[in-house]
């Protein structure tokens, strides 16, 4: 009999919650399949059998186990059944009711208004005409199953949460998983220990959106990735950040600590909660290199893939809640980084220009920044910093006005 144990995730880290059995108490595994996905405070992650045999499982499913803690146990002198096992019913169920959303409705692109439901509660909306933001969603990450369809169907305008019968008073309590506790621990933090605030500026994305309508194909054919806004941004950032090495600086006690670097995480929204995964040195990163590692590592998360090495070191952060339709908000400081961008909603709007009123696809940003180790000048110089790459792209390439780089102005 083989022990398999819960691994060391990471020094500060103790304990972890058994999130799922990928495998079922006396199932037959092979070496190094995925058995069990298990959660820390920072990061998600797989636990792979040691040896082949017939699994016997020592925990349940929302467990909280210490590190060494006995997770399973593998027989590795049982016999390989010859033809492979069915799941268990429950599984089944699990796989075709409550399965993952795609891809692409994970990702920092993904749109609320994007439906996740399964066929059969499909075909019924679709027939019905009825419209998926009146159904109550039960399933797996908000999934749409057929008898929440079936519901709303029994009483049109009348809209109940998870099922509940028509003024349900029901109550649920449920446990703080360790990353919602990490996320709720950080914040606080960051609210009581940093002299937080935030400046505002507009951005007119005119330009940024004729790059991406022209290039978007060339692009898409020459590096197999979509030209997305992030990538203006994070170079933009970049820029920037060398520009106002305190945005990019850490408090260490008595020290600041600057970077001559650009590690800037971007946060990624997740079933479980928020992630902020690092892309490392922007500054010498091409738009297709930031593009292929914001998929990558969107990917990840919503995979539960991220590791700690994925998580840690960001020196700057970048947080879209435009994705979600925020016109705008004030982002909290990723600590113990000292200032955060936050992007939002595109919008059409009136503004003044040379003397005449125009329409123009205007966001909101808004810099959230440290005011123990950032001045007012340095925010603003900042933002406004961007601000100017953004609205005058060609200057990305090399940090400045290509004529006064010519005049050598």
């Amino acid at each position: 009999m083989v022990d398999i144990k819960v691994p060391t995730v990471g020094e500060s880290i103790s304990e972890v919650t058994l999130l799922r059995w990928n495998k079922n108490n006396g199932d037959y595994v092979e070496r190094d399949e995925v058995i069990a996905e298990l959660e820390s405070e920072k990061a998600t992650f797989e636990v792979n059998a040691e040896q082949a045999g017939v699994l016997k499982t020592s925990a349940k499913e929302g467990d909280t186990l210490k590190i060494g803690d006995l997770l399973a146990s593998i027989d590795e002198t049982a016999a390989k059944p010859e033809g492979k096992a069915a799941p268990a019913e429950v599984k089944k169920e699990v796989k075709a009711e409550e399965a993952p959303a795609a891809p692409a409705k994970e990702t920092p692109a993904a749109k609320p208004q994007d439906v996740k439901a399964t066929p059969v509660a499909s075909a019924i909306l679709a027939d019905k005409k009825l419209d998926p933001k009146t159904v109550s969603p039960s399933g797996y990450q908000g999934k749409i199953l057929k008898d929440d369809v079936l519901a709303a169907l029994a009483n049109p305008g009348k809209k109940t949460f998870n099922n509940a019968e028509l003024f349900s008073r029901n109550a649920r309590t449920e446990k703080m998983s360790n990353l919602r506790k990490t996320i709720s621990r950080r914040l606080v933090e960051a609210k009581n220990t940093t002299a937080m605030l935030t400046t505002f500026n507009e951005v007119d994305m005119s330009a940024v959106m004729e790059v991406r309508t022209k290039y978007k194909d060339k692009f898409k054919e020459a590096h197999g990735v979509g030209l997305g806004f992030m990538s203006f941004f994070a170079k933009a950032c970049s820029i920037a950040l060398a520009e106002w090495p305190s945005v990019n600086a850490y408090i260490d006690g008595d020290n600041l600590i600057y970077h001559d670097y650009a590690d800037i995480s971007i946060a990624v929204s997740t079933p479980r909660g928020l992630t902020v995964p690092v892309l490392r040195n922007v500054e010498s990163m091409s738009m297709a290199d930031i593009e292929k590692k914001v998929i990558e590592l969107a990917g990840k998360a919503r995979d539960s893939k991220l590791t700690t090495e994925d998580l840690t070191g960001g020196t700057f952060t970048i947080t879209n809640g435009g994705v979600f339709g925020s016109l705008m908000s004030t982002p909290i400081i990723n600590v113990p980084q000292s200032a955060i961008l936050g992007m939002h909603k595109i919008e059409e709007r009136p503004i003044a220009l040379n003397g005449q009123v125009v329409i123009r696809p205007m966001m909101y940003l808004a810099l959230s920044y440290d005011h123990r180790i950032i001045d007012g000048r340095e925010s603003v110089s900042f933002l406004v910093r961007v601000k100017e790459l953004l609205e005058r792209p060609d200057q990305l390439l090399f940090g400045k006005d290509p004529v006064k780089a010519l005049l050598e102005l």
